[in-house]
């Protein structure tokens, strides 16, 4: 039977596990078990997380703009409409950035919908 040889491999492989763990509590940074655990569950909250991102920033985009729109007397919903039916294609991030950085251009953005929608 031929004698396996494989300790460095094992060290290479527990070195890359035990530095993922850096900074997780007590037993789930240094024993093989819990460790091994904690990554595998980070892993996943991970992947997940970087979904959820993309949600929490459409939602915080959307309020940016209903909140810009209040002084102009016009609710998000239909200037969301407004724009479709005016063709115009800005998405809500741009206009989130409109509504902060460019009010003027803002502002003419919301006219254009309102023509639409008269």
């Amino acid at each position: 039977m031929a004698r396996i040889k494989r300790a460095q491999i094992r060290k290479v492989r527990l070195r890359k596990l035990f530095k993922r763990t850096k900074g997780f509590f007590l037993s789930r940074r240094n024993t093989l078990r819990q460790a091994h655990e904690a990554v595998m569950h980070a892993r996943r909250f991970k992947f997940r997380g970087r979904k959820e991102k993309k949600r929490q920033y459409r939602g915080l985009w959307i309020i940016r703009i209903g909140a810009a729109l209040k002084p102009h007397g016009l609710s998000y919903s239909k200037f969301i409409f407004g724009l479709k039916k005016a063709g115009i294609g800005l998405d809500r991030k741009q206009l989130s950035e409109l509504a902060i950085h460019d009010a003027a251009a803002f502002t003419t953005v919301v006219d254009q919908a309102k023509a639409a929608l008269a």
